[in-house]
């Protein structure tokens, strides 16, 4: 890999694993409250789980893309909520690079930040003297019953018009809001990934100075290699699939040791386990080429744009559509990964005692995200075909 991975990357990552046994612990607790417990999230927050990408500047962590992913990754193979919430704060902090920095170090560069939200342009803010007016209802707030920093995408309307950019495309912002100025709907009762609380949240007419906002299309306040590329504030997504799939094999290799297989009738011989059964040698193999082919497709991909991002280059479209194809291919794999595993787990996968069930019940939610669609795909597909990929995040 390159020469500019974060040098402490490897000790964050273990003190990721570390965290184990508290989310055990805490695992009744997440799926009972449809929230990570405190202790568990002071703990992510000393981490630093929820700033992997604020810059080092406003005191957070400024974490290669490549870390990011890695960290994300062991904290989803230990609980898939846990890090969601991760990801999605991570994602949102990638914004304070775009903030004044009073602003952002004000807000996002003490220990006790994480933020939540939703960056679509679902809300409407008008303009006003100092900033703007804003209302919205807003879905997929994730972590927002932890978070110290609410977002919102919104609409900028001037006299009661949108607001247009020299492109014709509607001038859309993001918000930020604190907490105490946004209404939470109880409205995550979910397949999967339940304790994230991605509740729906609602702000009525709140005033937001101009400086408590960016756009990922205006040019970034810090220069570092990071910030160069914005659609990398998305990178993080990565982690999830690659860590629930991991933990998937992990539980079906630990099921397999002690599963007693149906007695056959034609043979004379003892019960055997599913470890001695033909189809588990191949579902696993099969897992395990699946699960490191896509691996080594995402960390070899983000090695290649982080160094071409530390050489001052701009990426070329294929590297750009390469990208994007990448979040989406991750998650797809491990749905096949998870599915293989499910199957091969039989009866013993539909238990609420088996982590094989909240693992593809996570997974299954995962990918429903936008973000990681397979609608995703066709950007992509039109930047490699040469045309315009008809998003301005691409």
């Amino acid at each position: 890999m390159a020469n500019y991975i974060s040098a402490d990357a490897d000790s964050i990552v273990a003190e990721a694993r570390s965290l184990a046994p508290l989310i055990a612990e805490s695992r009744i607790a997440i799926d009972a409250e449809r929230r990570l417990p405190t202790p568990l999230v002071d703990a992510l927050r000393t981490l630093g789980a929820f700033r992997l990408a604020v810059p080092r500047v406003y005191g957070g962590l400024e974490l290669d893309p490549i870390t990011q992913v890695r960290v994300v990754e062991e904290l989803s193979r230990l609980d898939g909520s846990v890090g969601w919430c991760a990801m999605i704060s991570t994602a949102g902090s990638f914004g304070s690079a775009f903030l004044a920095s009073d602003v952002a170090e004000r807000l996002c560069g003490n220990k006790n930040f994480s933020l939540a939200g939703q960056v679509v342009p679902n809300g409407r803010a008008e303009l006003v003297d100092g900033g703007y007016r804003v209302s919205g209802k807003y879905r997929f707030g994730s972590g927002c019953q932890h978070a110290s920093v609410m977002v919102g995408g919104c609409v900028v309307f001037e006299e009661g018009k949108p607001r247009l950019l020299a492109s014709g495309r509607p001038d859309a912002r993001v918000m930020l809001f604190p907490p105490s100025s946004c209404t939470i709907l109880d409205t995550w009762h979910t397949t999967g990934l339940a304790g994230t609380g991605s509740h729906d949240f609602v702000v009525e007419n709140v005033f937001v100075p101009f400086e408590e906002s960016w756009s990922f299309l205006e040019r970034q306040r810090c220069s570092s290699p990071l910030y160069r590329f914005a659609p990398l504030f998305l990178v993080s997504h990565a982690g999830v699939p690659l860590g629930l799939a991991r933990a998937a094999i992990d539980a079906v290799i630990e099921l397999a040791q002690s599963k007693p297989l149906m007695p056959d009738p034609n043979k004379v011989f003892g019960s055997r386990l599913l470890r001695d059964d033909s189809r588990a040698h191949e579902a696993i193999a099969l897992a395990e080429g699946s699960l490191a082919a896509a691996r080594g497709f995402a960390y070899s991909l983000l090695d290649e744009i982080w160094s071409a991002l530390n050489r001052e280059e701009k990426l070329s479209s294929r590297q750009r559509a390469f990208y994007r194809i990448m979040i989406v291919h991750v998650h797809r794999v491990a749905k096949e990964v998870l599915a293989s595993m499910y199957d091969l787990a039989a009866t013993s996968a539909i238990y609420r005692s088996n982590p094989i069930d909240r693992i593809m019940r996570d997974i299954l939610t995962a990918c429903q995200h936008g973000v990681v669609h397979p609608k995703m795909y066709r950007p992509a597909g039109r930047m490699l075909l040469g045309l315009d990929a008809g998003d301005p995040m691409f």
